[in-house]
């Protein structure tokens, strides 16, 4: 599975854990429906579970007039796998998430959501390189 793919995956995944609380190997489960996963799918999808709390107390730093509550969901679900690669997938620089995050907004998202999930973002980078 390419990693583009996995995104896709992982996003669908992870905007159906947010929405009704089921547990993230059974939404992996539900979007992949009886196919085949992959170990990066799994990464993103338990990263961002398990490491929630931490990746939204960084959103909420760089959010400006917003709440991470009255973000989207699909928003703020790109918006935490963006920032789980940010900080802890290394090999995979910056400037791909952000890429791949803006593309899974145009089509995930509405008319706004790649402008606002690109400036998030960049902030973000920002910040977690220093």
């Amino acid at each position: 599975m390419k990693r583009h793919t996995a995104r896709q995956k992982a996003l669908q995944a992870l905007f159906q854990y947010d929405l009704g609380q089921i547990e993230p190997l059974e939404a992996m489960e539900n979007v992949l429906q009886g196919g085949k996963g992959d170990d990066f799918l799994e990464k993103l999808v338990l990263g961002v579970a398990n490491n929630q709390k931490e990746i939204d107390g960084i959103l909420r730093d760089h959010l400006e007039k917003w709440t991470l509550d009255r973000v989207a969901t699909v928003d703020r679900t790109i918006l935490r796998m963006a920032v789980y690669e940010m900080k802890y997938e290394e090999e995979i620089p910056g400037n791909v998430t952000i890429n791949e995050a803006i593309e899974l907004a145009k089509v995930f998202g509405d008319d706004q959501s790649s402008r606002f999930i690109n400036g998030v973002l960049s902030k973000v980078a920002v910040t977690l390189s220093r």
